[in-house]
Protein backbone atom coordinates (compact mmCIF):
# COMPACT_ATOMS: atom_id res chain seq x y z
CA UNK A 1 0.00 0.00 0.00
CA UNK A 2 2.89 2.41 -1.05
CA UNK A 3 0.30 5.02 -2.63
CA UNK A 4 -3.26 6.52 -1.39
CA UNK A 5 -5.87 3.85 -2.59
CA UNK A 6 -9.51 4.85 -3.95
CA UNK A 7 -12.36 5.36 -1.06
CA UNK A 8 -14.08 2.05 -1.76
CA UNK A 9 -10.52 0.54 -0.76
CA UNK A 10 -9.97 2.47 2.07
CA UNK A 11 -13.62 1.94 3.07
CA UNK A 12 -13.13 -1.63 3.13
CA UNK A 13 -9.95 -1.64 5.10
CA UNK A 14 -11.29 0.77 7.77
CA UNK A 15 -13.83 -1.97 8.31
CA UNK A 16 -11.04 -4.87 8.20
CA UNK A 17 -8.78 -3.28 10.77
CA UNK A 18 -11.41 -1.18 13.10
CA UNK A 19 -11.33 -1.88 16.77
CA UNK A 20 -14.23 -1.72 18.78
CA UNK A 21 -14.63 -2.04 22.67
CA UNK A 22 -18.35 -2.18 23.23
CA UNK A 23 -18.01 -2.04 27.32
CA UNK A 24 -15.82 1.17 26.44
CA UNK A 25 -16.85 2.82 23.44
CA UNK A 26 -13.75 3.20 22.57
CA UNK A 27 -12.55 2.91 18.69
CA UNK A 28 -9.47 2.34 17.42
CA UNK A 29 -8.37 2.86 13.54
CA UNK A 30 -4.86 1.99 12.26
CA UNK A 31 -6.41 1.37 8.63
CA UNK A 32 -4.11 4.34 7.03
CA UNK A 33 -1.45 3.16 8.32
CA UNK A 34 0.39 1.49 5.58
CA UNK A 35 0.98 -2.47 6.36
CA UNK A 36 0.08 -5.07 4.61
CA UNK A 37 -0.71 -9.02 5.50
CA UNK A 38 2.53 -10.03 4.71
CA UNK A 39 4.27 -8.00 7.07
CA UNK A 40 0.99 -9.02 9.76
CA UNK A 41 2.05 -12.72 9.24
CA UNK A 42 6.03 -11.92 9.44
CA UNK A 43 5.41 -10.87 13.14
CA UNK A 44 3.07 -13.30 14.48
CA UNK A 45 5.85 -15.10 16.25
CA UNK A 46 7.17 -12.34 17.64
CA UNK A 47 3.23 -11.31 18.75
CA UNK A 48 3.38 -14.97 19.59
CA UNK A 49 6.67 -14.34 22.14
CA UNK A 50 5.00 -10.56 23.28
CA UNK A 51 2.03 -12.30 24.63
CA UNK A 52 3.75 -14.91 26.35
CA UNK A 53 6.02 -12.38 28.20
CA UNK A 54 2.85 -9.93 29.42
CA UNK A 55 1.50 -13.67 30.50
CA UNK A 56 4.89 -14.02 32.44
CA UNK A 57 4.85 -10.21 33.23
CA UNK A 58 1.74 -10.44 34.95
CA UNK A 59 2.51 -13.11 37.00
CA UNK A 60 5.41 -12.20 38.40
CA UNK A 61 8.22 -13.09 36.79
CA UNK A 62 11.41 -10.73 37.23
CA UNK A 63 11.25 -7.92 34.62
CA UNK A 64 13.15 -5.04 35.69
CA UNK A 65 16.90 -6.89 35.87
CA UNK A 66 18.88 -3.72 37.21
CA UNK A 67 16.83 -3.77 40.77
CA UNK A 68 15.81 -7.51 40.71
CA UNK A 69 12.29 -6.33 40.73
CA UNK A 70 8.76 -7.44 39.46
CA UNK A 71 7.25 -5.19 37.75
CA UNK A 72 3.21 -5.31 38.51
CA UNK A 73 1.58 -2.02 37.65
CA UNK A 74 -1.46 -4.46 36.24
CA UNK A 75 -2.20 -5.61 39.71
CA UNK A 76 -2.74 -3.16 41.08
CA UNK A 77 -6.72 -2.31 39.29
CA UNK A 78 -6.66 -6.43 39.26
CA UNK A 79 -5.80 -7.60 42.56
CA UNK A 80 -6.69 -10.99 42.30
CA UNK A 81 -3.90 -11.09 39.87
CA UNK A 82 -1.03 -10.30 42.19
CA UNK A 83 1.28 -13.14 42.53
CA UNK A 84 0.72 -13.82 47.03
CA UNK A 85 -1.93 -12.55 49.10
CA UNK A 86 0.41 -9.67 50.67
CA UNK A 87 0.72 -7.67 47.54
CA UNK A 88 -3.27 -8.39 46.91
CA UNK A 89 -3.99 -6.83 50.39
CA UNK A 90 -1.41 -3.97 50.46
CA UNK A 91 -3.26 -3.25 47.20
CA UNK A 92 -6.45 -2.85 48.43
CA UNK A 93 -5.37 -1.50 51.84
CA UNK A 94 -3.81 1.66 50.01
CA UNK A 95 -6.77 1.88 48.04
CA UNK A 96 -8.99 2.10 50.70
CA UNK A 97 -6.76 4.06 53.01
CA UNK A 98 -6.71 6.56 50.12
CA UNK A 99 -10.58 6.90 49.87
CA UNK A 100 -10.83 7.40 53.64
CA UNK A 101 -8.43 10.01 53.79
CA UNK A 102 -9.65 11.65 50.98
CA UNK A 103 -12.86 11.84 52.67
CA UNK A 104 -11.87 13.06 55.59
CA UNK A 105 -9.55 16.08 53.97
CA UNK A 106 -13.08 17.10 52.13
CA UNK A 107 -15.18 16.48 55.54
CA UNK A 108 -12.41 18.66 57.32
CA UNK A 109 -11.95 16.04 59.53
CA UNK A 110 -8.21 16.31 58.50
CA UNK A 111 -7.60 20.04 58.34
CA UNK A 112 -5.27 22.36 58.76
CA UNK A 113 -4.28 23.94 62.65
CA UNK A 114 -5.48 27.17 61.43
CA UNK A 115 -8.19 26.66 59.44
CA UNK A 116 -11.29 24.42 59.02
CA UNK A 117 -10.66 22.63 55.98
CA UNK A 118 -7.38 22.51 53.62
CA UNK A 119 -8.16 24.09 50.52
CA UNK A 120 -5.36 23.56 47.81
CA UNK A 121 -2.42 21.64 47.57
CA UNK A 122 1.28 20.88 46.60
CA UNK A 123 1.89 17.89 44.58
CA UNK A 124 6.06 17.84 44.65
CA UNK A 125 7.51 15.05 42.72
CA UNK A 126 9.61 14.33 39.02
CA UNK A 127 8.93 12.36 35.99
CA UNK A 128 5.91 10.11 35.94
CA UNK A 129 5.28 10.97 39.69
CA UNK A 130 3.93 14.17 38.29
CA UNK A 131 3.79 13.60 34.78
CA UNK A 132 0.67 11.02 35.39
CA UNK A 133 -1.04 13.09 38.42
CA UNK A 134 -0.73 16.56 36.02
CA UNK A 135 -2.35 14.79 33.04
CA UNK A 136 -4.97 13.23 35.47
CA UNK A 137 -5.89 16.71 36.80
CA UNK A 138 -6.14 18.85 33.24
CA UNK A 139 -8.17 15.89 32.16
CA UNK A 140 -11.10 15.22 34.71
CA UNK A 141 -10.32 17.67 37.74
CA UNK A 142 -13.72 19.72 38.24
CA UNK A 143 -13.51 23.46 37.96
CA UNK A 144 -15.20 23.41 41.83
CA UNK A 145 -12.61 20.87 43.25
CA UNK A 146 -12.19 20.34 46.50
CA UNK A 147 -8.59 21.38 46.60
CA UNK A 148 -7.14 23.25 44.33
CA UNK A 149 -3.82 21.35 42.92
CA UNK A 150 -0.40 22.91 42.26
CA UNK A 151 2.70 21.18 41.00
CA UNK A 152 6.15 21.37 41.58
CA UNK A 153 8.12 18.91 39.18
CA UNK A 154 11.83 20.55 38.95
CA UNK A 155 14.36 21.94 40.80
CA UNK A 156 13.77 25.53 38.77
CA UNK A 157 13.86 27.86 41.96
CA UNK A 158 12.13 30.63 39.77
CA UNK A 159 9.26 27.94 38.78
CA UNK A 160 9.01 27.18 42.51
CA UNK A 161 8.71 30.98 43.09
CA UNK A 162 6.01 31.56 41.00
CA UNK A 163 3.62 28.01 42.40
CA UNK A 164 4.55 29.65 46.33
CA UNK A 165 3.19 33.18 45.00
CA UNK A 166 -0.02 31.59 44.06
CA UNK A 167 -0.64 30.48 47.20
CA UNK A 168 1.11 32.88 49.37
CA UNK A 169 -1.91 33.92 51.50
CA UNK A 170 -3.37 30.56 51.59
CA UNK A 171 -0.39 28.32 52.72
CA UNK A 172 -1.73 27.81 55.76
CA UNK A 173 -4.63 25.73 54.22
CA UNK A 174 -2.68 24.14 51.45
CA UNK A 175 -1.62 20.62 52.16
CA UNK A 176 1.47 18.95 50.34
CA UNK A 177 1.85 15.53 48.79
CA UNK A 178 5.71 14.89 48.19
CA UNK A 179 5.92 11.33 45.80
CA UNK A 180 9.44 9.73 46.10
CA UNK A 181 10.35 6.20 45.84
CA UNK A 182 13.24 6.32 47.59
CA UNK A 183 13.15 9.77 49.28
CA UNK A 184 16.70 10.77 47.55
CA UNK A 185 15.56 11.79 44.14
CA UNK A 186 17.32 15.02 43.50
CA UNK A 187 14.42 17.10 42.75
CA UNK A 188 11.29 16.12 44.71
CA UNK A 189 14.04 16.16 47.60
CA UNK A 190 14.69 19.95 46.78
CA UNK A 191 11.31 20.73 46.23
CA UNK A 192 10.58 19.40 49.38
CA UNK A 193 13.05 21.85 51.33
CA UNK A 194 12.07 24.76 49.07
CA UNK A 195 8.42 24.33 50.13
CA UNK A 196 9.65 23.44 53.87
CA UNK A 197 11.68 26.82 54.16
CA UNK A 198 8.21 28.65 52.66
CA UNK A 199 6.40 27.21 55.64
CA UNK A 200 9.16 27.93 57.92
CA UNK A 201 8.82 31.90 56.95
CA UNK A 202 5.19 32.09 57.88
CA UNK A 203 5.95 29.92 61.22
CA UNK A 204 4.32 27.54 60.51
CA UNK A 205 5.13 23.59 60.78
CA UNK A 206 5.54 21.90 57.62
CA UNK A 207 5.11 18.29 59.28
CA UNK A 208 0.97 19.53 60.02
CA UNK A 209 0.43 19.69 56.12
CA UNK A 210 2.69 17.32 55.16
CA UNK A 211 2.00 13.68 53.51
CA UNK A 212 4.40 11.28 51.94
CA UNK A 213 4.04 8.81 49.07
CA UNK A 214 7.25 7.03 49.64
CA UNK A 215 9.04 2.99 49.50
CA UNK A 216 8.14 1.44 53.18
CA UNK A 217 11.44 1.94 55.08
CA UNK A 218 12.64 4.38 52.56
CA UNK A 219 15.08 7.52 53.47
CA UNK A 220 11.43 9.74 52.79
CA UNK A 221 9.47 7.14 54.88
CA UNK A 222 11.69 7.47 57.95
CA UNK A 223 11.61 11.15 58.01
CA UNK A 224 8.16 11.63 57.42
CA UNK A 225 7.20 9.56 60.61
CA UNK A 226 10.35 10.58 62.72
CA UNK A 227 8.19 14.26 62.30
CA UNK A 228 5.19 13.60 62.20
CA UNK A 229 3.33 14.05 58.57
CA UNK A 230 -0.05 13.53 58.65
CA UNK A 231 -0.15 10.51 56.65
CA UNK A 232 2.06 8.19 54.74
CA UNK A 233 1.25 6.25 51.51
CA UNK A 234 2.90 3.33 50.25
CA UNK A 235 4.53 3.05 47.12
CA UNK A 236 5.09 -0.26 46.00
CA UNK A 237 8.90 -1.00 44.39
CA UNK A 238 7.33 -3.05 41.68
CA UNK A 239 5.58 -0.50 40.39
CA UNK A 240 7.69 2.27 38.33
CA UNK A 241 7.40 5.74 38.20
CA UNK A 242 6.21 5.91 34.41
CA UNK A 243 3.66 3.03 35.15
CA UNK A 244 2.46 4.39 38.85
CA UNK A 245 -0.64 6.68 37.48
CA UNK A 246 -2.68 4.12 39.43
CA UNK A 247 -1.08 3.59 42.39
CA UNK A 248 -0.94 6.00 45.32
CA UNK A 249 1.24 7.86 43.23
CA UNK A 250 -1.59 8.83 41.17
CA UNK A 251 -4.46 7.87 42.44
CA UNK A 252 -4.33 9.68 46.21
CA UNK A 253 -3.65 13.24 44.23
CA UNK A 254 -6.71 12.09 42.06
CA UNK A 255 -8.79 11.32 45.05
CA UNK A 256 -7.98 14.71 46.76
CA UNK A 257 -9.78 16.91 43.83
CA UNK A 258 -12.39 14.94 43.96
CA UNK A 259 -12.03 12.70 40.58
CA UNK A 260 -13.32 9.23 40.69
CA UNK A 261 -10.49 6.98 40.88
CA UNK A 262 -12.35 3.72 41.35
CA UNK A 263 -13.88 4.33 37.81
CA UNK A 264 -10.23 5.30 36.88
CA UNK A 265 -9.20 1.81 38.16
CA UNK A 266 -12.11 0.17 36.47
CA UNK A 267 -11.68 1.61 32.81
CA UNK A 268 -8.20 0.34 33.11
CA UNK A 269 -9.21 -3.01 33.79
CA UNK A 270 -11.36 -3.49 31.47
CA UNK A 271 -8.95 -2.29 29.02
CA UNK A 272 -6.56 -4.74 30.58
CA UNK A 273 -8.78 -7.79 29.94
CA UNK A 274 -9.21 -6.63 26.20
CA UNK A 275 -5.40 -6.39 25.75
CA UNK A 276 -4.65 -9.78 27.06
CA UNK A 277 -6.54 -11.13 24.21
CA UNK A 278 -3.87 -13.25 22.30
CA UNK A 279 -4.49 -12.27 18.75
CA UNK A 280 -3.51 -9.12 17.05
CA UNK A 281 -6.73 -8.29 14.96
CA UNK A 282 -8.92 -8.16 18.20
CA UNK A 283 -6.53 -6.83 20.52
CA UNK A 284 -6.21 -3.22 20.32
CA UNK A 285 -2.93 -3.31 22.26
CA UNK A 286 -1.16 -5.59 19.89
CA UNK A 287 -2.66 -3.24 17.11
CA UNK A 288 -0.71 -0.38 18.03
CA UNK A 289 2.58 -1.99 18.55
CA UNK A 290 1.30 -3.27 15.16
CA UNK A 291 1.32 -0.19 13.57
CA UNK A 292 3.68 1.33 15.15
CA UNK A 293 6.37 -1.31 14.18
CA UNK A 294 5.00 -1.16 10.77
CA UNK A 295 5.71 3.12 10.71
CA UNK A 296 9.60 2.83 12.18
CA UNK A 297 10.44 -0.05 9.84
CA UNK A 298 11.06 -1.79 13.96
CA UNK A 299 13.78 0.84 14.51
CA UNK A 300 11.81 4.09 15.55
CA UNK A 301 12.75 5.52 12.32
CA UNK A 302 9.24 7.64 12.50
CA UNK A 303 8.50 10.11 15.30
CA UNK A 304 5.00 9.37 16.96
CA UNK A 305 2.69 12.69 16.92
CA UNK A 306 -0.13 12.84 19.43
CA UNK A 307 -2.65 15.24 18.30
CA UNK A 308 -5.95 14.64 21.09
CA UNK A 309 -8.74 16.90 19.64
CA UNK A 310 -9.85 17.91 23.38
CA UNK A 311 -8.32 20.31 25.48
CA UNK A 312 -8.95 18.22 28.48
CA UNK A 313 -6.45 16.02 27.25
CA UNK A 314 -3.52 18.26 26.36
CA UNK A 315 -0.92 17.03 28.23
CA UNK A 316 -1.84 13.40 27.11
CA UNK A 317 1.32 13.75 24.62
CA UNK A 318 3.25 14.50 27.21
CA UNK A 319 2.74 11.75 29.71
CA UNK A 320 3.15 9.24 26.62
CA UNK A 321 6.52 11.05 26.16
CA UNK A 322 8.29 9.70 28.87
CA UNK A 323 6.13 6.29 29.44
CA UNK A 324 6.92 5.41 25.61
CA UNK A 325 10.47 7.23 25.38
CA UNK A 326 11.84 5.84 28.64
CA UNK A 327 10.26 2.17 28.10
CA UNK A 328 11.80 2.09 24.63
CA UNK A 329 14.32 4.28 23.95
CA UNK A 330 17.24 1.31 24.64
CA UNK A 331 21.08 1.05 23.40
CA UNK A 332 20.80 -2.79 24.02
CA UNK A 333 18.75 -5.38 23.21
CA UNK A 334 17.89 -7.96 25.71
CA UNK A 335 20.81 -10.14 23.31
CA UNK A 336 23.57 -7.11 24.03
CA UNK A 337 23.61 -5.91 20.56
CA UNK A 338 23.66 -2.48 20.38
CA UNK A 339 20.21 -1.51 18.50
CA UNK A 340 19.58 1.94 19.85
CA UNK A 341 15.87 1.34 19.97
CA UNK A 342 13.10 4.31 20.76
CA UNK A 343 10.20 6.24 19.53
CA UNK A 344 10.51 9.93 19.29
CA UNK A 345 7.01 11.63 21.08
CA UNK A 346 5.47 14.95 20.82
CA UNK A 347 2.04 17.14 20.47
CA UNK A 348 0.19 19.49 21.59
CA UNK A 349 -3.54 19.09 20.84
CA UNK A 350 -5.96 19.84 17.68
CA UNK A 351 -7.17 22.42 16.41
CA UNK A 352 -4.57 24.25 17.47
CA UNK A 353 -1.41 22.30 15.90
CA UNK A 354 -3.29 22.72 12.40
CA UNK A 355 -2.29 26.17 12.61
CA UNK A 356 1.54 25.47 14.33
CA UNK A 357 3.10 22.45 13.04
CA UNK A 358 0.83 20.71 10.77
CA UNK A 359 2.10 22.61 7.78
CA UNK A 360 5.27 20.68 7.70
CA UNK A 361 3.84 17.41 8.87
CA UNK A 362 1.86 17.30 5.69
CA UNK A 363 4.70 19.04 3.14
CA UNK A 364 7.55 18.65 4.92
CA UNK A 365 10.19 15.44 5.75
CA UNK A 366 7.56 12.66 6.04
CA UNK A 367 9.80 11.21 9.44
CA UNK A 368 6.50 10.69 11.31
CA UNK A 369 2.97 8.90 11.80
CA UNK A 370 0.05 10.92 13.82
CA UNK A 371 -2.22 9.64 16.93
CA UNK A 372 -5.22 11.61 16.45
CA UNK A 373 -7.46 11.66 19.79
CA UNK A 374 -10.99 11.75 19.31
CA UNK A 375 -13.51 12.72 21.64
CA UNK A 376 -17.20 12.10 20.29
CA UNK A 377 -19.04 13.74 23.16
CA UNK A 378 -18.28 17.94 22.55
CA UNK A 379 -19.89 19.41 26.05
CA UNK A 380 -22.48 19.44 28.76
CA UNK A 381 -25.26 20.91 27.35
CA UNK A 382 -26.19 22.12 24.02
CA UNK A 383 -23.85 23.99 21.57
CA UNK A 384 -24.69 27.50 19.90
CA UNK A 385 -25.25 27.31 16.28
CA UNK A 386 -21.65 29.45 14.77
CA UNK A 387 -22.95 28.53 11.45
CA UNK A 388 -26.33 27.13 10.17
CA UNK A 389 -26.73 23.79 11.44
CA UNK A 390 -23.20 23.66 12.46
CA UNK A 391 -21.61 23.95 15.82
CA UNK A 392 -17.82 24.39 17.12
CA UNK A 393 -17.67 20.95 17.98
CA UNK A 394 -19.14 20.31 14.41
CA UNK A 395 -16.16 22.27 13.54
CA UNK A 396 -13.40 20.47 15.61
CA UNK A 397 -14.46 16.77 14.46
CA UNK A 398 -14.33 18.11 10.72
CA UNK A 399 -10.86 19.60 11.34
CA UNK A 400 -9.92 15.61 12.81
CA UNK A 401 -11.27 14.41 9.72
CA UNK A 402 -10.15 17.14 7.06
CA UNK A 403 -6.15 17.33 8.36
CA UNK A 404 -6.27 13.07 8.89
CA UNK A 405 -7.32 12.81 5.17
CA UNK A 406 -5.12 15.67 3.69
CA UNK A 407 -2.20 14.16 5.38
CA UNK A 408 -3.32 10.31 4.26
CA UNK A 409 -3.29 11.94 0.64
CA UNK A 410 0.25 12.95 0.69
CA UNK A 411 1.41 9.71 1.87
CA UNK A 412 1.10 10.50 5.65
CA UNK A 413 0.35 7.70 8.04
CA UNK A 414 -2.35 8.11 11.18
CA UNK A 415 -4.13 6.22 13.99
CA UNK A 416 -7.05 7.28 15.36
CA UNK A 417 -8.20 6.28 19.07
CA UNK A 418 -11.91 7.68 19.32
CA UNK A 419 -13.79 7.48 22.84
CA UNK A 420 -17.42 8.44 23.92
CA UNK A 421 -16.03 11.26 26.49
CA UNK A 422 -13.53 12.24 29.12
CA UNK A 423 -14.02 9.73 32.43
CA UNK A 424 -12.27 8.81 34.82
CA UNK A 425 -13.10 5.09 32.92
CA UNK A 426 -12.12 6.44 29.66
CA UNK A 427 -8.85 8.50 31.20
CA UNK A 428 -8.18 5.16 32.70
CA UNK A 429 -8.54 2.47 29.93
CA UNK A 430 -6.16 5.11 27.81
CA UNK A 431 -3.15 4.69 30.59
CA UNK A 432 -4.00 0.94 30.48
CA UNK A 433 -4.09 0.69 26.77
CA UNK A 434 -0.97 2.80 26.06
CA UNK A 435 1.39 0.84 28.93
CA UNK A 436 0.36 -2.58 27.34
CA UNK A 437 0.74 -1.30 23.72
CA UNK A 438 4.72 -0.25 25.04
CA UNK A 439 5.24 -3.78 27.03
CA UNK A 440 4.18 -5.94 23.69
CA UNK A 441 6.56 -3.48 21.26
CA UNK A 442 8.94 -3.71 23.27
CA UNK A 443 9.35 -7.41 23.41
CA UNK A 444 8.67 -7.29 19.51
CA UNK A 445 11.67 -5.37 18.92
CA UNK A 446 13.78 -7.37 21.73
CA UNK A 447 14.45 -4.88 24.25
CA UNK A 448 13.34 -4.62 28.19
CA UNK A 449 10.48 -1.93 28.57
CA UNK A 450 11.08 -2.07 32.48
CA UNK A 451 14.53 -0.50 33.31
CA UNK A 452 16.32 2.63 32.48
CA UNK A 453 19.94 2.59 32.82
CA UNK A 454 20.11 5.97 30.62
CA UNK A 455 18.34 8.18 33.57
CA UNK A 456 20.39 6.32 36.49
CA UNK A 457 23.63 7.60 34.07
CA UNK A 458 22.67 11.33 34.21
CA UNK A 459 21.75 11.11 37.90
CA UNK A 460 25.41 9.77 38.21
CA UNK A 461 26.83 12.33 36.29
CA UNK A 462 25.30 14.74 37.81
CA UNK A 463 26.52 14.07 41.13
CA UNK A 464 29.90 14.16 39.74
CA UNK A 465 29.27 17.36 38.84
CA UNK A 466 27.87 18.88 42.49
CA UNK A 467 30.96 17.44 43.78
CA UNK A 468 33.05 19.11 41.59
CA UNK A 469 31.46 22.48 42.69
CA UNK A 470 32.42 21.20 46.13
CA UNK A 471 35.93 20.93 45.92
CA UNK A 472 36.25 23.43 43.26
CA UNK A 473 35.11 26.44 45.91
CA UNK A 474 36.87 24.72 48.27
CA UNK A 475 40.01 25.15 46.52
CA UNK A 476 39.12 28.45 45.32
CA UNK A 477 38.46 29.54 49.30
CA UNK A 478 41.64 28.47 50.13
CA UNK A 479 43.89 30.36 47.61
CA UNK A 480 45.70 33.36 48.65
CA UNK A 481 45.17 35.33 45.23
CA UNK A 482 43.52 35.10 41.73
CA UNK A 483 44.08 32.12 39.58
CA UNK A 484 43.50 30.58 36.16
CA UNK A 485 40.84 28.36 35.69
CA UNK A 486 43.71 25.79 34.66
CA UNK A 487 45.46 26.70 37.82
CA UNK A 488 42.03 26.17 39.95
CA UNK A 489 40.95 23.15 37.94
CA UNK A 490 44.78 21.23 39.13
CA UNK A 491 44.50 23.04 42.54
CA UNK A 492 41.06 20.93 42.65
CA UNK A 493 42.43 17.95 41.63
CA UNK A 494 40.46 17.79 38.09
CA UNK A 495 42.91 19.26 35.45
CA UNK A 496 40.87 17.80 33.12
CA UNK A 497 37.37 19.62 33.92
CA UNK A 498 38.01 23.18 33.57
CA UNK A 499 35.14 23.36 31.46
CA UNK A 500 32.83 21.74 33.94
CA UNK A 501 34.21 23.92 36.54
CA UNK A 502 34.15 26.98 34.65
CA UNK A 503 30.35 26.46 33.92
CA UNK A 504 29.97 25.77 37.47
CA UNK A 505 31.76 29.37 38.64
CA UNK A 506 29.69 31.14 36.04
CA UNK A 507 26.83 29.90 37.65
CA UNK A 508 27.53 30.90 41.31
CA UNK A 509 28.69 33.89 39.81
CA UNK A 510 25.49 35.19 38.19
CA UNK A 511 23.49 33.99 41.48
CA UNK A 512 26.06 36.22 43.68
CA UNK A 513 27.23 33.30 45.62
CA UNK A 514 30.84 34.17 46.53
CA UNK A 515 32.42 33.78 42.96
CA UNK A 516 34.14 36.67 40.94
CA UNK A 517 36.12 37.08 37.48
CA UNK A 518 38.44 39.63 36.34
CA UNK A 519 39.29 39.52 32.55
CA UNK A 520 37.29 39.45 29.00
CA UNK A 521 34.41 36.85 29.63
CA UNK A 522 34.09 36.28 26.19
CA UNK A 523 37.12 34.52 26.47
CA UNK A 524 36.71 32.43 28.97
CA UNK A 525 40.78 31.30 29.16
CA UNK A 526 41.63 34.39 30.07
CA UNK A 527 39.65 35.22 33.15
CA UNK A 528 40.97 35.21 36.79
CA UNK A 529 38.94 33.90 39.12
CA UNK A 530 38.89 34.73 42.92
CA UNK A 531 36.03 34.15 46.16
CA UNK A 532 35.16 37.31 47.72
CA UNK A 533 33.51 36.42 51.43
CA UNK A 534 30.37 38.30 52.06
CA UNK A 535 30.39 40.19 54.80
Amino acid sequence: MATVATGALLWQRYQDWLYYHPGLGLYLDISRMRFDDALVSQLQPKFDRAFADMRALEAGSIANPDEHRMVGHYWLRNPALAPNRSIATEITTTIDSIADFAQKVHSGAIHPPQGEKFTDLIAIGIGGSALGPQFVSEALAATDAPLNIHFIDNSDPAGIDRVLSRIHHRLNTTLVVVTSKSGGTPEPRNGMIEVQTAYSAQNLDFAAYAVAVTGVGSHLDGVAEAAGWIARFPMPDWVGGRTSELSSVGLLPAALQGIDIQGMLAGAKEMDIATRTPDIKTNPAALLALAWYASGNGKGEKDMVVLPYKDSLLLFSRYLQQLVMESLGKEDDLDGNKVYQGIAVYGNKGSTDQHAYVQQLREGIANFFLTFIEVLHDREGNSPEIDPGVTSGDYLSGFLQGTRQALYENNRDSITVTIPSVTPQTVGALIALYERAVGLYASIVNVNAYHQPGVEAGKKAAAVILQLQTDAVAALKSAAAPMTLEELATKAGAPDRVEAIYKILRHLQSNDRGVTFTGDVSKPGSLMVAWVAKG
